[in-house]
């Protein structure tokens, strides 16, 4: 063979390789869902099923990614976990919707292919879809050797899921006197960790060292697809919203109908350790509340009748509590009194 010869692998990439990547997530989802029928990993697409016991179906579709947590997971070489997240940043946007996730699919860029650390990546991706009740059904990943430094890599999602007409849920069932909840969230889940990475690096903290910060940074985003799916079910919600980028005001206000407004009192928060430790850091209150979810993942509107029948579908853990109401107003959100961060 000429040495001289240009080649692919000579510029970096490794189709081979790539090739292995994915006979191994075929073989791994295979082994966890047992075969689909229409499932084709390894193919130019994937086809699903919608299912026949939904009426009026609509189709609902998200994508998101996990930010720079990855930059933690790099750190502390640990990658079984984000994948849990980049599943978690779709599906909780599907629910709000009052969709079931269907299917998840994934985008990965990389340096270099790395079998350890991809399938350690997609581990988490096909637990989170277990988590989500949906199937993975396909994705995609790209060698970038140019692109990316080395070492470095971005991850994607994407997910579908299915809704009948008239389950979707709407401005249009919020009325005034409802019940705002909180559900905890399981930390940070995704959000604000340019902010973390920028006092850990300000304040010289190496996690690698720190037994709180190496477990709370890389804790996986609580997927609540089973919990707001069965409330959807029973008609016991009339909205919701996942509290991602933005904090708890940007979110929520996003489903109040005009002349509605949600009272919120912040000093009914319940803020988790991660979230005291971060306002220790000179960080004001209003900057905590948009860039972090403060302890709050996800929020539920319902008519206050319903609330003793909801929280038994909840674990002890993320059981839901009584943060504010809906009123007559014009600028769809107040946020009442101060978080105590103690």
């Amino acid at each position: 063979m000429n040495k001289n010869l240009f080649t692919y692998k000579k510029s970096g990439v490794n189709i081979n390789a790539a090739d292995n990547f994915v006979k191994f997530i075929a073989k791994l989802s295979s082994q966890k869902k047992g075969k689909k029928k229409f499932s084709n990993i390894g193919g130019f697409g994937s086809i699903s099923d919608i299912p026949k016991n939904i009426k009026t179906p609509k189709i609902v579709a998200c994508t998101d990614g996990v930010g720079t947590k990855i930059e933690i997971a790099n750190t502390l070489n640990k990658y079984d976990t984000i994948g849990i997240d980049l599943v978690a940043m779709s599906v909780n946007d599907l629910i709000v919707q009052g969709a079931k996730p269907l299917f998840f699919l994934d985008y990965i860029s990389i340096n270099k292919i790395n079998l350890i650390k991809l399938k350690s990546i997609i581990k988490g991706i096909l637990n989170g879809c277990k988590q989500s009740q949906c199937e993975l059904v396909g994705g995609e990943t790209a060698e970038m050797p140019d692109t990316y430094e080395k070492g470095k890599f971005d991850i994607a999602g994407f997910a579908v899921g299915v809704v009948g007409k008239q389950k979707i849920l709407n401005k249009n069932k919020i009325k005034k006197n409802d019940l705002i909840l909180a559900i905890p969230s399981s930390g940070l889940h995704s959000n604000g960790f340019s902010l973390v990475r920028h006092i850990l690096k300000k304040k010289k903290i190496n996690i690698k060292n720190d037994k709180f910060l190496k477990t709370e940074l890389l804790k996986p985003t609580k997927i609540y697809v089973k919990e707001i799916l069965s409330l959807i079910d029973k008609n016991l919600i009339n909205g919701c919203a996942n509290i991602t980028g933005g904090g708890l005001a940007d979110n929520i206000k996003r489903i109040i109908p005009e002349n509605l407004i949600a009272e919120i009192y912040l000093d009914k928060i319940k803020p988790s350790k991660i979230f005291k430790w971060l306002k220790k850091n000179n960080i004001s209150d209003n900057e905590m509340l948009r860039t972090f979810n403060c302890g709050i993942g996800f929020c539920i509107i319902i008519n206050k009748k319903k609330y003793n029948k909801i929280i038994k579908y909840f674990s002890k853990e993320y059981r839901p509590y009584v943060i504010g109401q809906i009123s007559k107003g014009k600028n769809k959100i107040k946020l009442n009194n101060a978080v105590n961060w103690n």
